[in-house]
This record gives structure tokens, sequence and C-alpha cells, in this order.
């Protein structure tokens, strides 16, 4: 009968554990330090009475019924912001897409792209690079300032910005999916737009759409932000109450957008269930 083997005294794993939590101490320490992060500042006596009469001056909230209706208003123009916003981004994030994407590359067949190819797609890269890298909030105070204060700027701050993000990973889904069909559709003289109408899109369609989904969701969040730049929408209403010391129509804004958010969450999260 063989001997059972004795019992482990201690955690095989509690070394490696104690070395991987020191080194993410040694890494962090300093970056803790460049930041001047001090979360016990929050809790000092002088700071918490500041912080209750802030948090005081938010009750009771808005409610009257004028106020109300242009909340409804702006909230609505968020909306409209973000979708408008995205549905440029996509004008914009299609064709690079298609210009981008290797798959779709008729020298590519080969095995090497062309190098004329090859740096046409280098060049678009680079441009949804530099769209994506700005964030919407510095092309809104850009175009604040060329269109003037309002929804225009909200609207072509965000289609820049996620016609670059768009265009990037619509990309990336196209090149690492099932590229067999493409490619025999272009080696046997389809076009490339072609090859994609009947090859990519049908097996990347949900996952393609699903995406999109998500980011008219992100571009709700965003356009709440950026109306704090001048952009328009419930964003520069929240703002103006803020700097009129204004808490509790601030109250009654935060509350409309956690509810806005919140439903564009859940008919994100069902529009993407059912094309799953």
């Amino acid at each position: 009968m063989a001997a059972i083997p004795a019992a482990p005294t201690h955690d095989p794993a509690w070394a490696g554990r104690v070395f991987w939590l020191s080194l993410a101490f040694v890494l962090l320490w300093p970056l803790a330090v460049a930041t001047e992060f001090r979360p016990w500042v929050l809790v000092e006596p002088a700071n918490l009475k500041v912080t209750g009469q802030f948090l005081a001056s938010f009750l009771p909230p808005a409610h009257s019924a004028e106020f109300l209706a242009m909340v409804a208003r702006e909230s609505w123009r968020t909306v409209a912001i973000a979708t408008a916003g995205l549905s440029l981004a996509l004008v914009l994030a299609v064709p690079l897409t298609l210009l981008s994407a290797r798959v779709l590359s008729v020298s590519a067949l080969s095995g090497r792209m062309a190098r004329g190819p090859f740096w046409a797609r280098q060049v678009v890269r680079w441009g949804l690079i530099v769209l994506r890298s700005v964030p919407e909030l510095v092309w809104a105070l850009v175009f604040v300032r060329v269109v003037g204060l309002g929804p225009t700027a909200g609207v072509l701050a965000i289609a820049l910005t996620y016609g670059g993000m768009l265009g990037k990973v619509y990309g990336e889904i196209l090149d690492s999916g099932e590229t067999q069909p493409t490619e025999a559709l272009l080696r046997n003289g389809s076009s490339r737009l072609q090859a994609f109408f009947y090859g990519l899109l049908p097996q990347n369609a949900a996952e393609l759409t699903s995406y999109t989904v998500y980011r008219w969701e992100c571009a709700i969040r965003s356009s709440v932000v950026l109306g704090f730049v001048g952009a328009g929408g419930l964003g520069q209403q929240m703002d103006n109450s803020m700097k009129m010391f204004n808490g509790g129509e601030v109250l009654t804004m935060l509350a409309v957008f956690v509810a806005l958010v919140a439903l564009a969450d859940r008919v994100s999260a069902n529009l993407r269930r059912s094309l799953g």
C-alpha cells in the first residue's frame, strides 16, 4: 500500500504572491508620489465639514415645471449630439477601414503586399491614430472656437475621435476573422467592395454592429462631458448651474444624467444580446 504524502505545511504560491505584490508596490509608489495621491485628506475634519456643506447645498432638488421641461429638452439634445456624432464617425470610419484592412489587399494574396499599397495603408492607419489620439474634449475646444458655442462643436468632436476609434477596431475585426472566403473572391476577379460585402461583412456583421452600439452608448456619456466646454446639451446646462452655485438644479440634472446613461446602457445591452 503506497504511503499517503504529507499535506503541505504552507501555501506553495505564497512566495510568488509576496514577490508580485512587492513589485507592484515598488512600481506604484513613485506614481502615487508624482500625482500627490493622498486619499486620507478626505477624512480630515476640516475637509469633511466642507464636503458636508457642499452636499447640503444640493438639497432640495429643483423640480419646477419650467426647469424640468428644459432638462428634458437638453437631455434629448444630448442623445441627438451623440447619435449625429456617431453617424458622422461611421461616414469617416467605413471608407478608412476599407482602405486600411490588409485582408482586402489584392497584392497581399501572393504573400507579401506591394510597396505602394503597403505605404498607402500605413498612411491611413497613421491618420486613424491621429484622430483617436486627440480626445474629443480637445476637439470640442477647437470647434467651439471655430463654429461657436452649441451642439455642432460636440457633434464634430465626437465624429473625429470616434471615427478614429471605429476605423481602428473595424480593421482589426476584419483582419482577425476568417479570410478564406474573401481571398477566394479576390482571386476569382471580384472587386474589393464585392469581396467586402459578400465575404467579410456577413461573418463579421454581428461583431461590428455590437461594437458600434457600444460606442453609441459611450458617445452619450461623452456628449455630456463636452457640454462643460460649451458644446451644448445637458452638460452645458449643468456647468451653468454649477457656476451659479445652484446645487438643487445640479442634483436634478445629475439624476437625469444617471438615468439617461442607465437607459442607454440597457438599450445597448439588449441590442448586443439580440445580435449575439
